[in-house]
């Protein structure tokens, strides 16, 4: 009587396993509206490094455009402006002096860093100068280089304040327009 009874069991849990592999086979092959939004969400979607994300997404752009001269692109020059702003960013040094009427910032570092802060912080102040009602300006200097700006309005000086080195450094729609036209190879501005 064991017997039989152990067989029947067996074959019941060998046909529940059988029937529940074939339901996630199903599932994954025709997905289903709760796996299709998990299987979504578990997908990576950030490439890993930011730079080579920035690269990737530009050499998106160039693929999907019919113009793109792919005899004048030039990743090289855009790679290395991504890799000033990532010295700028993690690698200076910003020591700030607040004025009543704006901010003065020395920026300093050495070796790639200082040549970095040389090409971005003048070129950005030049970009900037005027955004918000500020009066911007930078010059290398021999540590790196200094940025003033001020405002007449309280508010703007107090923007000014909170924002600091790197939130000057961001402000501006044109840092990706900037990278596309380096990338396509008709920046006329620095090259490395």
């Amino acid at each position: 009587m064991m017997r039989p009874l152990a067989i029947i069991a067996a074959l019941l849990a060998a046909t529940l396993s059988l029937a529940a592999l074939a339901q996630h086979q199903h599932q994954h092959r025709h997905g289903s509206a709760g796996s299709a939004g998990q299987a979504a969400q578990a997908s990576p979607s950030l490439p890993g490094q930011d730079a080579f994300g920035a690269i990737q997404e530009i050499v998106r752009i160039l693929s999907a455009d019919p113009a793109t001269d792919w005899g004048k692109v030039d990743l090289a020059v855009l790679r290395e402006h991504l890799i000033d702003m990532n010295e700028v960013t993690l690698n200076a040094r910003a020591r700030e002096h607040r004025r009543p009427d704006g901010i003065d910032i020395d920026v300093s570092g050495e070796g790639r860093t200082r040549a970095a802060i040389r090409r971005m912080v003048v070129a950005h102040a030049r970009e900037i100068d005027g955004m918000n009602g500020w009066r911007v300006r930078a010059e290398a200097s021999e540590s790196g280089a200094r940025i003033s700006a001020s405002a007449d309005s309280p508010a703007e000086v107090a923007k000014l304040h909170g924002l600091g080195f790197i939130g000057l450094m961001v402000q501006g729609d044109h840092h990706q327009p900037h990278h596309l036209a380096m990338a396509r190879g008709t920046f006329g501005g620095h090259r490395h």
